[in-house]
């Protein structure tokens, strides 16, 4: 009997568990705002070890592109912010992005979010929120 109640019990903890990362937001889930700025900061890092994707940056204002980073994805992850900023083809076009140097963006913000502990069930729904400007970046 003690069995089937620590049974019982650990089954409806996990079901408990799951339900409430479930109803979190994805911008929940990344730790809001300091989680946000912690992968932005990373990515920005990563960008500028980064001879293949450096030179796209190298004139750009960091912190510009910090700001503009971090309401994109406070915005498109369920955040209190709204993003105001460029669209992405303004952004991108004249910068010529080939898909390689695409993937490797990714592949940079990927490594960013496993630098900040962001679980991969996590990254891949951030992926998926980003996916869709795909189009709108590269060979612009």
């Amino acid at each position: 009997m003690t069995k089937l109640l620590t049974l019982f019990l650990t089954a409806a903890l996990l079901t408990a568990c799951a339900a409430n990362n479930a109803n979190q937001t994805l911008y929940s889930q990344l730790k809001g705002e300091q989680g946000l700025e912690n992968i932005v900061d990373s990515f920005i890092q990563h960008i500028a070890n980064d001879e293949q994707i450096f030179h796209y940056f190298a004139k750009a204002s960091v912190s510009h592109f910090r700001a503009g980073f971090i309401t994109h994805l406070c915005d498109v992850t369920g955040g209190p912010c709204e993003y105001k900023g460029d669209n992405m083809v303004d952004i991108h076009t004249g910068m010529n992005i080939n898909e390689a140097d695409f993937n490797r963006i990714v592949e940079l913000l990927v490594k960013a979010m496993e630098d900040n502990n962001i679980s991969y069930p996590v990254q891949n729904q951030v992926l998926a929120k980003l996916a869709p400007h795909r189009a709108e970046i590269i060979k612009r």
